[in-house]
């Protein structure tokens, strides 16, 4: 059964065969991450690594795409697994449940990664893994903000330099600064000024915001994959 045919009729037999032997790490598989997984999984990457702590929440129900009824309670890295052996079988699946933070760098890095994709919520965490790409000159792509957001066509693709309207990026900005580092950290972020909440009461979310970003996160992993 030939499951590819349309994205090679897309992006060429050679471009497939170059995404079957890479390795992408997606760290965070909530509402952005979860949905960047599936489409690289669709696409065709040969090996995912997943990261991610977090349990299904009845919460998650509106928006993300390993949350249903059937699996509140359930690691999220073990449900899109299995998601993806329903998917693309032939995808090397590797998943670790817990908080991503540096002291986990010499385990997950301990073998060869292509790209990098962070979907944590977790400022500091964020830091972390871009430095961990930084000292390794491992590509990444970041996903910002995408809570408190109604309108999915204002993701962009930009440098974090050039964001705006984004309280996470201006936090990644100032650090990139403080620390001096040159390097161009690429980001998915979104142009919307999000609308006010109280403290302390839960973010805002539906699904239109945080899935298509994670397609575009996915989207342009790809591309990097396959650039000649």
């Amino acid at each position: 059964m030939k499951t590819n045919e349309r994205s090679e009729l897309l992006l060429g037999k050679k471009a497939l065969e170059t995404l079957n032997d890479k390795t992408v790490l997606v760290v965070g598989v909530g509402g952005v991450g979860s949905f960047c997984v599936e489409a690289l999984a669709r696409t065709g990457v040969g090996h995912l690594i997943l990261i991610d702590k977090d349990c299904v929440e009845p919460s998650n129900i509106n928006r993300q795409l390993v949350a249903t009824l059937d699996t509140v309670d359930q690691i999220k890295v073990n449900v899109l697994k299995e998601r993806i052996r329903t998917l693309n079988p032939n995808c090397i699946v590797d998943t670790f449940a817990f908080f991503y933070d540096q002291t986990k760098d010499d385990e997950i890095f301990s073998q060869p990664i292509d790209f990098v994709v962070d979907c944590i919520d977790s400022i500091q965490s964020k830091k972390d893994l871009m430095q961990a790409c930084i000292d390794r000159n491992i590509p990444f792509l970041s996903s910002m903000g995408m809570a408190r957001r109604k309108d999915p066509t204002k993701l962009v693709v930009t440098e974090i330099e050039k964001t705006s309207y984004d309280p996470m990026a201006k936090q990644i900005r100032q650090w990139k600064r403080k620390n001096r580092i040159r390097n161009k950290i690429w980001v998915v972020a979104s142009t919307e000024i999000p609308i006010p909440v109280e403290s302390g009461q839960p973010l805002p979310s539906a699904i239109f915001v945080p899935a298509s970003a994670g397609l575009l996160l996915a989207s342009t992993c790809v591309d990097r994959l396959i650039e000649v």
